[in-house]
C-alpha cells in the first residue's frame, strides 16, 4: 500500500518496550501517561491537557493514543508512540484526528481515571500518592472521569512538582 504524495511513514520505536492501553503526552518536559478502563476519557483528558496547557503557553505534544510502548531506561519510565497510530488520537463526536506529536517522552506523573465507585482523592494528603509502574515508582492522581476542569488541576499539579 502506498502513502499519499507527501506523506511520511513513521519510524517504528528501536526499542517498542511492552505496549500498554493508555494515553501519553508532553506537557513541558514532564511525561503523563493516563490510564484507565476503555471509554473512561483518556484521549479527552489529553486533549484538554494539550488546550489547557498551549493556553498557559506551555510546550504539549501527545506521544501515543490508545496504544503506547512503555519501556525503562537509566531508571526512567520512556513512554513511546506505537508506529501504526503515531499522530492521532480520538475525538468523541469527530473521530480520528491528527495531532502534533512527540516520538518519546520520560513520563514523571501517572494518572488513573476510574469511574463510578472510584475511591475520592484525599482532601489534604499526608504525601504524594505513588505508584509503580516496570518497577518505577511516580507521582500518581487518581481522577474520577475526565472532567474538562481536571486538566487544570493536573497541569498545576506538574508545574507544583517543578515540571511543566
Amino acid at each position: 500500500m502506498s502513502l499519499p504524495a507527501g506523506a511520511k511513514q513513521a519510524e517504528p520505536a528501536p526499542h517498542p518496550g511492552t505496549y500498554i492501553h493508555a494515553t501519553a503526552l508532553a506537557i513541558g518536559e514532564a511525561g503523563v501517561l493516563i490510564r484507565g478502563p476503555s471509554g473512561a476519557g483518556k484521549s479527552r483528558l489529553a486533549l484538554e491537557l494539550i488546550a489547557e496547557a498551549n493556553h498557559r503557553t506551555l510546550f504539549a505534544r501527545l506521544v501515543g493514543d490508545d496504544r503506547v510502548a512503555i519501556e525503562t531506561h537509566d531508571r526512567r519510565l520512556i513512554a513511546r508512540f506505537h508506529p501504526t497510530i503515531a499522530g492521532k488520537i480520538e475525538s468523541r463526536g469527530e473521530g480520528i484526528i491528527d495531532a502534533a506529536y512527540e516520538g518519546a517522552v520520560v513520563i514523571r506523573l501517572i494518572v488513573d481515571l476510574g469511574g463510578e465507585g472510584t475511591p475520592p482523592l484525599p482532601r489534604l494528603p499526608l504525601t504524594q500518592p505513588r505508584t509503580s509502574l516496570h518497577g518505577i515508582s511516580l507521582p500518581h492522581l487518581r481522577l474520577d472521569g475526565a472532567d474538562p476542569a481536571q486538566a487544570g488541576f493536573v497541569i498545576r499539579h506538574l508545574l507544583r512538582m517543578g515540571n511543566g
